[in-house]
């Protein structure tokens, strides 16, 4: 017969690390209560949007921007590497009907075929295999796209930037410049956020002194989650069932009574607006201006916003769910022409420029992550046999 289980010490869990300060980073800081996000230095909204994700990869990975002069050389150089294996491409294929981060997840774990020391977690070492990954992550994206409509994969071209020559990939035509912009602008937005659970995960692998694509593996698979990166898709879907601002009211709090959450608002971190709804937002209404049927869907989702606030407010006070970064991913992804189910692996194509500049410093620190746990099972049980 079990005897009740008594802990020795007493306990100091924290249900999921919640305030626990795992690690020191120069990356990224996240300040919920003011609604600021910090990347290497520069507050997002003065970052996004002035600058490619080659040059936001680079900046997390040494530390410094490229200058002017040095962007063109960065852009042609990972330009290089954005071609994929046979063998990846047959995984693609393999996986045409799976979910597009699924391939993602099984492609990833294949991106240093082609490099002689995969294991090599020295700084030349894990930098080599970020250039990959980054360069990598949205050709997969568009092969697995192109193969599930039935149609071939397009080869990169070296001559465009790399939201550009996604678009290139996935649709075939000329990009649209706006389009890439919008792309480009929201890559660089997700590029890094704090200690999230893909970051935390890929930090943990890297811990062990495992390799970096064995890391970034494991953080597309927390990405995955749909209590992490799983929510953009599902605002499109909510608009939809708006339909019009008359009815934005009425819906929202038919839903709250139900139980159901509301899709784009709240956060873990933030208490105030996420500010980088704030950039998308900008984002969304550039988007919205070239195309009619954008421009409906950007004016019922800014309505549906400011009914939200209010009435969440009113029905769930001081829980200060304002919107966030995923209400304006969505209106951004789908006004350049993406399915909802691509969302969430065209987040992990502006993360893994954070994921592998976190994976560098773990690999620095050199520190195995090894928390303690709390045992609550039964004790001095005895076999019947």
């Amino acid at each position: 017969m079990a005897t009740p289980s008594t802990p020795t010490l007493p306990s100091q869990v924290k249900p999921g690390l919640e305030g626990v300060v795992a690690t020191q980073t120069k990356l990224s800081m996240v300040d919920g209560q003011n609604g600021v996000l910090i990347i290497a230095g520069y507050p997002i909204e003065k970052f996004a949007g002035k600058i490619s994700i080659e040059e936001a990869a680079m900046l997390l990975w040494s530390a410094s921007l490229p200058s002017e002069e040095e962007a063109p050389g960065l852009q042609r150089e990972l330009a290089g590497y954005r071609a994929l294996r046979p063998e990846t491409i047959d995984i693609i294929k393999t996986a045409r009907n799976a979910p597009p981060i699924d391939a993602l997840r099984m492609a990833c774990a294949t991106l240093s075929l082609d490099v002689s020391n995969p294991n090599d977690i020295s700084p030349a070492g894990d930098l080599a295999l970020a250039k990959r990954l980054l360069s990598r992550f949205p050709t997969v994206i568009a092969a697995h796209s192109r193969l599930r409509s039935g149609l071939e994969p397009i080869a990169p071209r070296s001559d465009l930037s790399l939201a550009a020559n996604f678009l290139y990939m996935t649709f075939g035509v000329e990009p649209d410049p706006l389009a890439a912009k919008a792309l480009e602008t929201y890559w660089v937005t997700v590029c890094d956020h704090g200690m999230n659970a893909s970051t935390f995960a890929a930090r943990v692998i890297a811990s062990t002194r495992s390799d970096m694509v064995s890391a970034v593996t494991g953080a597309v698979g927390a990405l995955k989650g749909p209590l992490h990166g799983g929510a953009p898709g599902p605002v499109l879907d909510m608009l939809v069932d708006i339909k019009t601002a008359d009815n934005t009211e009425a819906w929202l709090r038919a839903e709250i009574a139900a139980g159901r959450r509301i899709m784009g608002f709240g956060h873990r971190v933030y208490k105030v607006r996420d500010p980088r709804a704030e950039v998308l937002a900008k984002t969304a209404q550039e988007m919205a201006g070239a195309h009619l049927q954008n421009a409906k869907l950007y004016d019922l989702a800014r309505n549906v916003e400011k009914i939200a606030v209010r009435v969440l407010e009113e029905l769930k006070p001081g829980r200060n769910l304002k919107t966030n970064v995923e209400f304006y991913t969505a209106l951004v992804l789908q006004s350049i022409g993406l399915q909802p189910d691509q969302f969430v692996s065209m987040f992990a194509c502006g993360r893994v420029a954070g994921w592998c500049g976190h994976v560098m410093e773990q690999h620095a620190q050199d520190r195995l992550i090894r928390p303690q746990s709390e045992y609550t099972g039964p004790r001095n049980l005895k076999l019947s046999r």
